[in-house]
């Protein structure tokens, strides 16, 4: 800590050490009012954002006042997701990673119950889970609270919101008589706060002034566009920005999946997370983000609250949300940990009446700015050939012997490199992954798909000679989209995605019409392999029987 508060001094030794560790400079101020009241052993109704740091402000006090000598299970921490519930585990165990022995289980559904349930009968000393399957457990006598002196309510106007009211209840009351308990919630509508009265000791009230909800290192920029032209400015400003992880949200799982094939079929390295993933599902998108292995996330707002990852560069709301929470929600996913970061928004129509209303939710004008352009594109790219350039001048020993046998045939020096540059650049332009006249165009409007002329016959070379059709035994049922198939065809036979043409996806099977001089190379290369982990035959289709 630069400057040692008065609550910092308060904690222990080993919690110090976490968060010095964790590279944390100060307390943040959901955390100075909170943890003081916490560790006295008051019960507390705390009103902050995601994205505070108010997951710390509970964890750290549950740390101090827990007897690490006992195994028994001392707190119950409800959260109203599955990665909430996840993310508040990790946290915890960062926090307490110098404490011996500290056991901590998030048990939610989705997950084995047989793995839970051979972990409770272990004994743990933190539960960090979800009100079904935390009220599973205690049906089935696996989880018992007669020990719990410590409880948590995480997010208790999305609780609300879920429905979770009854199941809330469950838990509280069977919680011994006198539990320090502790809510947290983004908003205190009444019903809350009858809630939170008919279950809390004379609690502290603390509430983080209006001005905290956004993120101050978050640059705020949007944008007026039409519709059709989202997915060409979002290429662009990843292309221009180059960020190292990004994060787009969807109101919708269904425009999440098209985006994401749309994202994959121009060479992005796209994957997506929403509320019809399994949870085995999200586990592996989320491993795959925070690792770099996929830079580009398109989620829904399932993403918005229990994200805990530190290199978010860009945040970009392709659908402007419904709620201004979740506003402040997603933005909240860069910047942090001390970092900067964007968020572009796109308004297009009657978004402006929302980019309105969200502007004075959160007392914060966005910026507007122009739509990238071409020679936006161009400039960065000129900027990004002359740095490269510099860098290898500056710190490299250059020699080249085709240069030298160049030179030797007489051929000067600045002829040669502006001949190398050109090659250069138009493999760059070749593997550019934007249109470049479309939205440049202040008189295009978006295509509209021609009608053939005429019907032709079946089995005629128009009907069927660029386009072959592929059977595959595997479809929906087995949660295959299009991204899917996509990806794994582009990857495994090495074919790119304009070669892949109309894909018609049912339960049980899936159809893929593939470009015809590409047709073997496909059958060949998927042979025996998967598909999002599934074992698929891929044939050519039967033709349809007359009638």
């Amino acid at each position: 800590m630069k400057e040692t508060s008065n609550t910092y001094a308060r904690l222990s030794k080993p919690s110090q050490k976490a968060i010095e560790t964790m590279g944390f400079e100060e307390l943040s101020p959901i955390q100075e009012q909170s943890i003081p009241l916490l560790i006295e052993g008051r019960d507390m109704i705390g009103q902050a954002q995601t994205g505070t740091g108010k997951t710390a402000a509970f964890c750290l006090p549950l740390l101090e006042r827990m007897n690490h000598d006992d195994k028994n299970l001392q707190a119950m921490i409800l959260c109203p997701t599955r990665e909430l519930s996840v993310q508040v585990a990790e946290e915890l165990g960062r926090l307490g990673r110098y404490y011996k022995n500290l056991t901590v289980l998030p048990v939610y559904g989705g997950a084995p119950m047989d793995r839970q349930i051979r972990a409770l009968k272990n004994k743990v000393q933190v539960v960090v889970g979800t009100p079904g399957r935390v009220m599973d457990h205690m049906r089935r006598k696996t989880l018992k609270l007669d020990t719990v002196s410590y409880f948590v309510l995480d997010e208790a106007d999305e609780m609300f919101a879920m429905g979770f009211r009854d199941d809330m209840a469950t838990v509280i009351e069977a919680l011994p008589d006198r539990v320090q308990k502790v809510f947290f919630s983004a908003t205190m509508a009444e019903p809350i706060r009858a809630f939170a009265s008919k279950y809390l000791q004379d609690p502290e009230y603390v509430k983080m002034a209006h001005k905290a909800l956004t993120v101050p290192k978050v640059e705020q920029i949007y944008f007026e566009l039409k519709e059709y032209m989202k997915t060409e400015i979002l290429s662009r400003l990843l292309d221009i920005y180059n960020p190292k992880l990004t994060i787009v949200f969807c109101n919708t799982k269904k425009k999440v999946d098209e985006l994401t094939a749309e994202m994959v079929a121009k060479g992005y390295n796209a994957d997506s997370l929403h509320g019809d993933l399994k949870q085995s599902q999200r586990d592996t998108v989320m491993r795959k983000f925070k690792r770099g292995t996929v830079d580009i996330l398109v989620a829904t707002d399932v993403a918005a609250r229990g994200l805990d990852v530190d290199d978010v560069d860009l945040v970009i709301n392709y659908d402007m949300p419904q709620d201004e929470e979740y506003y402040v929600h997603r933005i909240g996913r860069t910047a942090r940990a001390g970092r900067e970061g964007i968020a572009f928004s796109f308004i297009a129509g009657k978004d402006i009446y929302k980019l309105r209303d969200i502007q004075r939710y959160t007392k914060t004008r966005l910026e507007k700015k122009e739509l990238p352009t071409l020679e936006d594109m161009q400039q960065h790219t000129r900027e990004k050939i002359v740095g490269q350039i510099k860098n290898m001048l500056e710190e490299e020993d250059l020699k080249e012997p085709l240069v030298d046998l160049l030179i030797a045939e007489n051929h000067n020096s600045y002829d040669i490199a502006c001949a190398i540059l050109r090659m250069y650049k138009e493999t760059v332009r070749a593997s550019s992954h934007t249109q470049i006249d479309a939205v440049d165009d202040p008189n295009y409007r978006e295509p509209r798909r021609e009608k053939p002329a005429r019907k032709e016959r079946k089995g005629s070379r128009q009907d069927r000679g660029r386009f072959e059709r592929l059977f595959m035994n595997a479809g929906k049922d087995k949660g295959i989209s299009q991204r899917h198939i996509v990806g794994t065809i582009t990857d495994k036979a090495d074919v790119k995605a304009g070669a892949i043409g109309k894909i018609e996806i049912y339960p049980n099977a899936s159809y893929i019409d593939i470009r015809d001089k590409e047709v073997e190379r496909v059958l060949n290369a998927m042979k025996g392999q998967k598909v999002k982990g599934i074992p698929v035959v891929i044939d050519r289709a039967k033709p349809k029987r007359r009638k």
